[in-house]
């Protein structure tokens, strides 16, 4: 049921964003999905990708500091209030949310995928579907 995503820091300066993607395009490494928060000097790049891995290794092969950290990816009704209904399952479960993000391709029979930090993704796995919240097994999400 868990992800592993893959974090790294990147100077605030042109051309950063493009050196861990063309680093993944050649090792062949498909992005599932990406999300970029950034201060003043630095950005916090987060990926899932199919083959965490065989990503690591070329990232830091090609000088990038990774770090790995697991995430867990929800279905979320997509309309109006859907992702408030998962959320209250996350307060019943007594599950703090870290962070978020939508999986890219994760759109399917009108529901949304959402990648979910929180401090205890083995408790969260177990908790959330018994709060009614739907948590998706690895092969859901990276398929096969």
């Amino acid at each position: 049921m868990k992800l592993t995503q893959l974090s790294l820091f990147l100077e605030n300066r042109p051309g950063q964003l493009r050196v861990p993607c063309e680093v993944l395009g050649k090792a062949g490494v498909d992005m599932l999905t990406l999300t970029l928060a950034d201060t003043r000097e630095f950005g916090i790049l987060r990926l899932l990708v199919r083959d965490a891995a065989r990503a690591r290794i070329a990232l830091e092969e090609a000088g990038c500091v990774v770090k790995e950290t697991e995430v867990l990816a929800v279905e979320v009704p997509d309309r109006p209030g859907g992702l408030a209904e998962v959320l209250a399952g996350f307060d019943r479960a007594g599950i703090a949310v870290e962070y978020a993000y939508a999986l890219a391709s994760g759109s399917r029979d009108g529901r949304a995928v959402l990648v979910f930090r929180v401090a205890d993704p083995d408790d969260a796995a177990r908790k959330l579907p018994e709060a009614g919240v739907r948590v998706l097994s690895r092969e859901e999400v990276l398929g096969g």
